[in-house]
């Protein structure tokens, strides 16, 4: 399994391109994080809001194939 890693200020992305099934939930749900024509295609930095980090959550739950997951940073899970 090859998994990558993409940091963000609240929370992180990783993927695993062998894995993925390229359905493109993630492209159609937050383009502004998953942009295939931009290196590095997965930004997990825009999503620096409360608000924009809930949102890519929904997003990366949505992949079909769980080549993308969710990670908190810990100290954000020690606020919750």
């Amino acid at each position: 399994m090859t998994r990558k890693t993409y940091t963000g200020p609240i929370l992180d992305v990783s993927f695993d391109a062998e894995v993925c099934r390229h359905a493109a939930e993630c492209v159609r749900g937050m383009p502004e994080v998953f942009d295939t024509a931009k290196r590095p295609w997965i930004n997990p930095e825009v999503a620096a809001t409360a608000d924009l980090a809930d949102h890519l959550r929904l997003v990366v739950g949505r992949c079909p194939s769980g080549a993308l997951r969710i990670i908190d940073h810990p100290e954000r899970q020690e606020q919750t």
